[in-house]
């Protein structure tokens, strides 16, 4: 069975940025024991930071701006370049753009995203604001599959992020980021190991 354990899942990382969480996967992935390897950094920004580094990482990339484009035109675009990239999942890591259902459809089951609050509480943007102004003991991170529905697929693994007294927005993202980088990697691994209903028992 040693081949067998070799046989990486290959994952496609779709961003905006500058990739912290794209950077999270790709490191982890280097481990030799890590279930996936990163076969692709695709960006609708083709200067976002994050490209950058996964160039010098090695990984191949793509970047292109999505502006003046019909949503399901760019998602197509980006569709073949994945596939071309022979990608089985693809991780949305800080990925800034509503998805088109026909891609969401084509990747039904083999798509994650990282959301920086407790789905599903807060979903959408500005949600360290929102856990603070309610009161919330705790905010934190979720990795959920994702479907149609903004933030709203199957969740497959959370981290709950303690707040302090004094805190702001910003210092409690800082924090969740902290919590991200641990969680999505861990839960990318689970899930393309052993699939959903390892995560889920």
């Amino acid at each position: 069975m040693p081949e067998k354990a070799m046989e990486k899942a290959r994952v496609a990382v779709l961003i905006s940025g500058r990739g912290s969480n794209m950077a999270a996967l790709l490191y982890a992935a280097k481990a030799e024991s890590c279930p996936y390897e990163i076969v692709l950094v695709a960006a609708n920004d083709p200067d976002a930071p994050g490209l950058s580094l996964a160039r010098a990482e090695g990984i191949a990339t793509f970047g292109l701006s999505h502006k003046g484009m019909k949503r399901a035109e760019f998602d197509a675009i980006i569709d073949t370049e994945v596939r071309k990239a022979g990608a089985d999942y693809i991780a949305l890591a800080g990925y800034m753009r509503l998805l088109s259902p026909e891609f969401v459809a084509k990747w039904e089951g083999r798509m994650l995203n990282i959301h920086p609050s407790l789905l599903p509480k807060y979903k959408g943007l500005h949600t360290h604001e929102r856990a603070i102004e309610a009161g919330d003991s705790h905010g934190g991170c979720s990795v959920h599959i994702v479907t149609a529905e903004l933030d709203d697929g199957p969740v497959l693994g959370q981290t709950k992020v303690a707040i302090l007294p004094d805190d702001t927005a910003d210092a409690l993202a800082a924090r969740v980021l902290i919590a991200e980088h641990q969680l999505y990697s861990r839960v990318l691994a689970d899930y393309v190991r052993h699939g959903i209903s390892h995560l889920q028992s």
